[in-house]
């Protein structure tokens, strides 16, 4: 074999190791950078302009996301405006397995972790369904040693909410050598980042032409579960419970609707109308903001959004109209009690019930 030839083969293997390599460079770059940095962005974020403006981005990043994966990177990227580690621990049959982590030495290693969540931080959070911070000897002690403890001695628990279950758990701390957890931050970005998934995920099944009903078939959960090929490599006990049916909407009774249906005739059908005019009016919410304010100041909501309104009228119209839930019209009570905060005068005088 010519020299030539085994300088061909070699940079040809050289190539391959380097490309197998690369995200595990980047990665350790990115961390190392983030390292460097960290105390010059605290404080740069220290005023409150800078802080709302970091968090403003951030929310922005999440949003323009458009796919799950998207979505959640985005998160867990910008937990470093709020915190010095952060990571994803998928629930599921209520056992945690890390989804991915960020901020610490070694991040892989968060990947399908076992956290033990059935006493302190982990335990009050599933049961409050809001974030929760304490003592990091609140925290599995096995988390702790393999990663470290954090150097303030404090950790933080955040649920992420999609379709009114816990699907997820943000864990973040200040880090070992030394930052700061901002909670109410991290609390908003999370919030989006269920907003955003919940919209994005409703969005999809919408826009599919002549599928059938995408909540009513067996694949429905997978279809609105971004940790749904995410499989755990151990097993745990799976949690039981009956979903709640929702209380009556408010609005029914504010513009003269029909209320709630009786227990037992089509409840699970009439659950996902109004789950689903809830969405649509979030995304509403979501896109025009400014909007959505000043219509509620001058008393012309309608007026303002009318396009869109009209426009997820007729989404919803297409999945629900012609079933049992179409009479109900939940699209109505959701836009007077979401958008119009319960006050239809706030649409103004063109809007017609």
């Amino acid at each position: 074999m010519s020299d030539h030839r085994i300088e061909e083969i070699v940079r040809g293997a050289v190539n391959q190791a380097l490309e197998r390599q690369l995200g595990t460079l980047r990665e350790s770059v990115v961390q190392e950078v983030l390292r460097e940095i960290g105390p010059a962005l605290a404080g740069k974020s220290a005023s409150p302009e800078g802080s709302a403006a970091a968090l403003q981005k951030a929310v922005a990043a999440i949003q323009a996301g458009s796919t799950q994966k998207e979505i959640l990177r985005a998160l867990l990227e910008n937990t470093v405006l709020c915190s010095g580690r952060s990571a994803l621990f998928v629930i599921k049959a209520g056992a945690a397995t890390g989804w991915q982590g960020t901020g610490f030495s070694g991040n892989d290693a968060v990947k399908d972790f076992p956290l033990d969540i059935s006493f302190g931080l982990g335990a009050r959070v599933m049961q409050s369904r809001a974030a929760e911070s304490g003592s990091a000897s609140d925290v599995d002690q096995s988390f702790t040693s393999k990663f470290g403890a954090p150097a303030d001695g404090n950790s933080a628990f955040l649920p992420l909410l999609l379709k009114d279950k816990i699907s997820a758990l943000v864990y973040a701390d200040a880090g070992t050598a030394g930052g700061a957890l901002d909670l109410a931050a991290l609390d908003v970005l999370v919030r989006a980042t269920s907003a955003w998934l919940e919209v994005i995920s409703q969005r999809k099944q919408a826009q599919k032409e002549g599928s059938p009903e995408p909540e009513a078939s067996h694949s429905a959960p997978a279809a609105n579960d971004p940790f749904a090929a995410h499989t755990p490599v151990h097993t745990a006990k799976a949690q039981t419970g009956a979903e709640v049916p929702p209380a009556a909407m408010s609005a029914a009774a504010a513009w003269g609707g029909p209320p709630a249906p009786p227990a037992g005739v089509d409840d699970e059908l009439h659950r996902k109308a109004q789950r689903f005019a809830r969405l649509l009016m979030d995304e509403i919410k979501l896109y025009n903001q400014a909007k959505v304010t000043e219509g509620r100041k001058h008393k012309d909501l309608y007026d303002r959004l009318k396009e869109d309104i009209e426009k997820s009228r007729a989404t919803y119209q297409k999945r629900y109209g012609n079933t049992a839930a179409g009479a109900a019209d939940y699209f109505n009570q959701e836009l007077i009690r979401s958008l119009a905060e319960d006050d239809v005068s706030l649409l103004g005088n063109n809007f017609r019930r």
